[in-house]
């Protein structure tokens, strides 16, 4: 195997490029790109064009949808924030123990999971509360058939669009319109 022809390109090459030579060009560094893979969409509630016969339902359906949202957004921190609010807003109306309790449980719970459980039982007090609460507007009784194990789960919601506050981002889009609450 002859090898002088590679060396004499070798060597040309290596001439070339150890030469000094004024107009070397400069390469730029490459661009280091981050990636955060740890963000994620976040839902954000639409609008309610809902009004209450009694500002403090009206208050307590407002909170419920910011608990609804944090579920959605699988964030315990913010949900058990908006549990604080939602209980003072029961305490306030005069709700019954079982709903208190319920979001006393999301409040004191870092799980999700734990807290997505109680809030099936604060959706049917927030149901139960707005019969004939509302003075104008449509609000949504949604519905997860698949939520607990195919036992199924409402949730009450400001649009027609499914959030599901039982899966988040893992089946964001599953549920149907149940109903409306006028």
């Amino acid at each position: 195997m002859k090898l002088r022809p590679y060396i004499t390109v070798f060597s040309l090459t290596l001439m070339l490029v150890s030469c000094g030579n004024d107009n070397k060009k400069t390469t730029a560094e490459p661009e280091v790109v981050t990636v955060d893979n740890t963000s994620k969409k976040e839902y954000q509630p639409a609008e309610s064009g809902v009004t209450f016969k009694d500002s403090k339902v009206g208050a307590a359906y407002e909170n419920y949808i910011l608990l609804k949202t944090a579920l959605v957004n699988t964030d315990a921190a913010t949900t058990a924030r908006h549990a604080t609010n939602l209980m003072t807003d029961f305490a306030n109306i005069g709700m019954e123990n079982d709903a208190l309790a319920a979001t006393q449980t999301i409040y004191e719970s870092t799980d999700v999971a734990v807290q997505r459980e109680a809030f099936v039982a604060v959706t049917a007090a927030m149901e139960k509360l707005l019969e004939g609460a509302i003075e104008s507007g449509v609000i949504y009784k949604q519905y997860c058939p698949m939520a607990f194990d195919f036992k199924g789960a409402f949730w009450l919601s400001n649009s027609k669009d499914i959030y599901n506050p039982y899966f988040g981002d893992e089946m964001l889009r599953c549920g149907k319109v149940d109903s409306e609450i006028k």
